[in-house]
């Protein structure tokens, strides 16, 4: 099937499908260079938005492989953690229950900034969507970029969409709660051995002010304010992100 028809099926939900909007994610994969032929590592799928259209995509000529949060084998303490394992294995279940539909992708974990199994050259697209902040807020940034830039083949590709905060000269920005300077995320790219070979405006979102009480969750789809203010965050829809087209070069 192509992208358009998978972005827009009924095996989605609607709340996921009206996303799109903000999401386009058809133009996003093509500017990625996506091919139905491909190996391709999503990182950190969560309730499978974008897992909803990559693994039919996939599932007849390529391969697809998730990433997904730790597994709680009992020894997960922090609230988050614990909620992050429950939506994976939430995941992994609607998949195995859709076979048909989904094919079979191979289920692997990432504890920041290592996977389990480890994984090396192996993919020819990395996709990685709103995860940067959270390795950054945890000191990870760096080591999990060099993770995904070891589980590229050389010449493979890193495709990043992140909430991008507001830049306030080329050497300065302002980064509420979720938010990362487009710069910054660049440079440790590129420090972890990655050659940028395009930026995109397709997800960008002008209305974002990004000078909110709760960063970017005061946002849609989180809309931490719960009423308050809830019609203007609606207005404003989901963040102003980057989008990143790294290589992992043939020879370093």
């Amino acid at each position: 099937m192509l992208l358009q028809q998978l972005a827009d099926s009924e095996q989605r939900s609607a709340q996921h499908r009206a996303r799109n909007v903000y999401r386009n994610p058809v133009a996003t994969l093509e500017f990625f260079g996506i091919t139905s032929q491909m190996s391709v590592l999503e990182v950190w799928p969560a309730h499978g938005w974008y897992t909803e259209i990559l693994a039919p995509y996939l599932k007849q000529q390529g391969q697809l492989t998730l990433a997904q949060f730790r597994h709680n084998d009992g020894s997960l303490k922090d609230e988050r953690s614990i909620f992050w394992a429950k939506v994976s294995e939430r995941l992994a279940q609607r998949l195995a229950d859709n076979s048909d539909y989904f094919g079979t992708p191979t289920l692997i974990e990432l504890e920041p900034p290592l996977f389990s199994p480890a994984v090396t050259e192996q993919f020819d697209l990395v996709l990685t969507f709103r995860n940067a902040h959270i390795w950054n807020e945890s000191g990870h940034l760096f080591a999990t970029l060099q993770s995904l830039f070891q589980a590229l083949k050389p010449g493979g590709v890193l495709g990043m969409v992140e909430h991008r905060a507001a830049r306030l000269s080329d050497i300065s920005s302002s980064a509420v709660e979720g938010y990362l300077d487009e710069a910054y995320v660049i440079e440790a790219a590129e420090r972890a051995g990655f050659q940028l070979l395009q930026t995109s405006e397709i997800n960008a979102n002008p209305k974002d002010t990004k000078d909110y009480p709760k960063g970017v969750y005061a946002l849609p789809p989180t809309l931490a304010m719960g009423q308050d203010d809830r019609q203007k965050y609606l207005a404003i829809g989901e963040s102003d992100r980057m989008t990143l087209k790294f290589i992992k070069p043939l020879q370093r």
